[in-house]
């Protein structure tokens, strides 16, 4: 068995990778930290996990978790960098679901979190949680960086026309949206139901955090060439799920009638992304609870627009789920343990 420990087992995140690990045959939680709720029983905290986990919140204690095979960081950005590097000392894996260590240059890094980075060796080490992408690295790494929600699903969606070169790289658009799950457990004005409800608005508009995280993939994939991004999120009042609708213009117009291929092809190993057939439309409530990104490509007319609509649940694809599903690829596991189920409905 995997002995598991969870730092920031509180939020959103933490009781998904709880649900998620439930059903996991391969993996005993053992630790799970909260400063705020320690001494608290978890199913006091999440009655949907009563009957499941035995555990109480405890306060993290480095020494304590480096007994662990593996340790989730659900946590604030600026928490994992600063144990990391005695967890590893002691030969403990970790993925990161926080931002600490999915940025290479830390310059960039501290400009875009208000604080300098406290990692720099790990941080150069880390390999990137995208397993359509970085499978091998994550296979041999100590250290894992979780991608954030809105970077999974645009990068999934871009990723086959710029892998191709079929697409001019320095005019692509994402459009984003996001369930208010997305921001977190912690109570704030802006995601009251009274306040989002019955309304739908951009934000971060004039740039975002994760611009420079999917700037980065999409340079990967583009093979180093410099890429232009214009990124957009937007809150929606739901719950949970993402939708990126993605604009990309053809090199070659004609090109259009070999796309829904070369998607299928791209992904016909993938177990977690389901390309649909052309013209449909994904929508968010068909993955959510699931592990799985869906898309589609779209056409208007004789346009040389490619106008690619990708969908993930953010709380699975987006995070618990794709770091359960980096852990499998990291300790030899079949990739899809306690990740292959359909998603919920209604």
């Amino acid at each position: 068995m995997i002995r598991v420990g969870i730092v920031g087992g509180t939020g959103y995140t933490g009781v998904e990778l709880l649900r998620i690990l439930a059903a996991h045959p391969e993996v005993e939680v053992t630790q799970i930290t909260s400063r705020s709720e320690a001494g608290l029983a978890v199913a006091d905290l999440y009655p949907n996990l009563r009957g499941h986990f035995d555990l109480r919140f405890t306060e993290p204690d480095v020494k304590v978790l480096g007994d662990c095979d593996l340790v989730f960081f659900a946590t604030p950005h600026g928490v994992a960098m600063r144990m990391v590097p005695e967890l590893m000392a002691r030969g403990t894996r970790v993925v990161d679901l926080s931002a600490d260590f999915r940025l290479r240059d830390l310059e960039l890094w501290a400009s875009w979190y208000g604080m300098p980075h406290e990692s720099a060796e790990w941080a150069e080490k880390a390999a990137y949680g995208l397993p359509e992408v970085f499978r091998s690295e994550i296979r041999e790494a100590q250290l894992v960086a979780n991608p954030g929600c809105y970077p999974t699903a645009v990068q999934l969606g871009f990723l086959p026309l710029l892998e191709s070169g079929l697409v001019d790289s320095s005019r692509l658009i994402a459009d984003a949206k996001s369930g208010a799950s997305g921001a977190g457990r912690q109570a704030s004005v802006g995601t009251l139901h009274g306040e989002m409800g019955e309304s739908f608005k951009a934000y971060g508009a004039s740039g975002h955090r994760h611009l420079p995280e999917i700037r980065q993939g999409l340079m990967s994939a583009a093979h180093g060439q410099d890429v232009g991004v214009t990124f957009v999120p937007h809150l929606v009042p739901m719950i949970r799920g993402i939708e990126a609708t993605l604009y990309a213009e053809l090199r070659v117009p004609g090109d259009f009638d070999r796309l829904q291929d070369l998607y299928e092809q791209r992904f016909s190993n993938e177990p977690f992304v389901d390309v649909m057939p052309f013209g449909s439309h994904p929508e968010t409530r068909s993955v959510r609870g699931a592990n799985t990104c869906r898309m589609a490509l779209h056409r208007q007319g004789d346009s040389s627009m490619v106008i690619v609509s990708s969908v993930i649940d953010n709380l699975v694809k987006g995070a618990a789920g794709q770091a359960v599903q980096n852990m499998n690829i990291m300790f030899g596991l079949d990739e899809t343990l306690a990740l292959n189920l359909p998603a919920l409905l209604p």
